[in-house]
């Protein structure tokens, strides 16, 4: 059974703190619910189509008598080739004023460890290699995590070609962006028992184009990923870890993904869980073909979202630990193509329905997609 674990709201008594206090922590009144959205491409007729295309491939397969198109990145498994994306990391920083104070929440923030949080995402097994074996021992290669994934996924196909791989480039990371939060667009919260800051997720996806417009080097073959640090998007209440969209032309759409780091263990989206969710999202369902999204029985082919909530077998949030170079990173479990109704012979080991093997008993499409 999926349990989503949320923050109750504050005492009557704090309410009315809060209401002489201005905006201060206006976001307790409410449920603090933990989640990640799509948010609908923004093309345009009148941008240049570019020379550099991001690299996909189209598949199919039929659940239930209907045939579900899909368009991912990279190349068909069948190929055996290679593919490697040029990802950008772009750091922003955001100021925030709340009840006469403001607060800046930045990602160049130094961690327990000595590094910020934009140096242990660059090192995380999102960008780097470790050893992964499927939970019924299946040597998936040392490699990053969303391409064990993605070998995975179609291992019925990569166990006969090895040389199968969705590779990211360690990110090569931007100046930071320094964003000053109009009041009507952002506050400081306190959300699942810490303080954050909340911004408007309309808001601040309106910035990030300008800046993906002010670096001619991002382009649709390339992938740019935002960081932001303790803050929680919101569209009509709280709390989006993080989402993933596309924009520009289209004849060749540029996408793109945002993740918030949040540097308190055990809470949603903690380290870069958010960003192993938008990843895999980006790889599965880029938006720039299918720019609607990949249609499945129950919405779109969203391989983070099913297990975004769950608080149980070792996971938090949906996210399972792993320990590379000394520090401990929670990766968000990510759905196979038979959650979807593809056929269970798929992907490795038949039948497991996600990366770490259906730790919370999901049936076909039955958690959304």
């Amino acid at each position: 059974m999926k349990q989503r674990f949320t923050l109750l709201s504050l005492m009557a008594a704090l309410l009315v703190m809060a209401t002489t206090a201005g905006t201060l922590f206006a976001q307790d009144a409410k449920t603090a619910v933990p989640r990640y959205e799509v948010r609908t491409p923004h093309l345009r007729a009148d941008v240049a189509t570019p020379a550099t295309p991001l690299t996909t491939w189209d598949g199919s397969f039929e659940y239930n008598g209907t045939t579900y198109k899909y368009n991912m990145v990279g190349t068909n498994p069948t190929t055996g080739t290679s593919t490697t994306i040029k990802v950008f990391l772009i750091p922003i920083a955001l100021k925030i004023t709340s009840g006469g104070k403001t607060t800046t929440f930045t990602p160049e923030t130094k961690q327990s460890v000595g590094y910020s949080a934009v140096t242990i995402t660059q090192h995380s097994p999102i960008f780097e290699d470790m050893q992964w074996t499927s939970p019924k021992g299946t040597n998936l290669g040392k490699t990053q995590y969303e391409d064990a994934f993605q070998r995975g996924n179609f291992w019925s196909t990569v166990q006969n070609e090895p040389n199968y791989h969705v590779l990211l480039t360690v990110p090569t990371v931007a100046p930071v962006q320094t964003l000053t939060v109009p009041e009507a667009d952002g506050t400081i919260a306190d959300d699942f028992g810490i303080t954050v800051g909340n911004v408007d997720i309309n808001w601040i996806d309106a910035q990030f184009q300008t800046i993906i417009a002010k670096y001619p080097e991002i382009t649709p073959g390339t992938f740019p990923i935002f960081i932001t640090y303790n803050t929680y998007l919101t569209d009509d209440g709280c709390c989006i870890g993080g989402y993933h969209s596309s924009e520009g032309s289209f004849a060749a759409p540029q996408a793109y993904a945002h993740f918030t780091y949040i540097s308190t263990p055990g809470i949603f989206a903690q380290d870069v869980s958010a960003l192993s969710h938008e990843t895999g999202e980006y790889i599965d369902d880029p938006l720039v073909v299918n720019t609607n999204g990949n249609p499945v029985e129950c919405g779109i082919l969203e391989v983070g979202d099913p297990e975004e909530g769950f608080n149980e077998d070792g996971a938090t949030y949906g996210a399972f630990p792993y320990v590379l170079s000394g520090f401990t990173f929670h990766l968000q479990d990510l759905v196979y193509l038979e959650y979807f109704g593809a056929p269970n012979t798929t992907s490795v080991d038949g039948g497991t329905e996600s990366f770490h093997d259906n730790p919370f008993g999901l049936g076909i499409c039955n958690n959304g997609g």
